[in-house]
């Protein structure tokens, strides 16, 4: 190496792919934790309805796992054929939510006495679709409604 040569260059290794790999696989996991944070409390919700949907009652109430004060001939006044959110004969799960800090997810529900769930576009039948919102306790999956 003589005074006019240039110095050897030391190749510079681009950064970027470590970075954006590190950056997807950030992103997909924040997006796999949202998709997926409430799935049992969501499956114990689609249960229950399967059962009522099914016209199985008495698993319903099984699942639902009541209280000694809610008995089983409330649980039919409410979900039953005859009952107020009843006959359910299709659902659609419409977001599921929960307060920083609490025991149980708020489960919106559209429940209809028709089969299939009726269109927005069919005004008629439409009209008799519900939203309840049921709770599903994290620690054993039991259904309540909210207080």
């Amino acid at each position: 190496m003589t005074l006019l040569d240039p110095p050897p260059v030391t190749p510079q290794k681009s950064r970027a792919i470590p970075f954006t790999i590190a950056a997807v696989v950030v992103a997909a996991v924040v997006m796999l934790y949202f998709a997926f944070r409430y799935y049992p409390e969501k499956k114990a919700a689609e249960r229950f309805f399967n059962a009522l949907v099914a016209g199985n009652t008495d698993l319903a109430y099984q699942l639902w796992k009541p209280g000694p004060s809610y008995t089983k001939r409330d649980f039919l006044a409410d979900w039953g054929p005859e009952g107020y959110y009843g006959p359910v004969k299709s659902y659609e799960i419409l977001k599921a939510t929960s307060q920083h800090g609490a025991n149980a997810v708020d489960i919106q529900a559209a429940v209809s006495p028709f089969s299939p769930m009726p269109d927005a576009s069919d005004q008629e039948n439409s009209r008799k679709t519900k939203v309840v919102s049921v709770w599903v306790i994290m620690s054993d999956k039991s259904l309540s409604f909210p207080p």
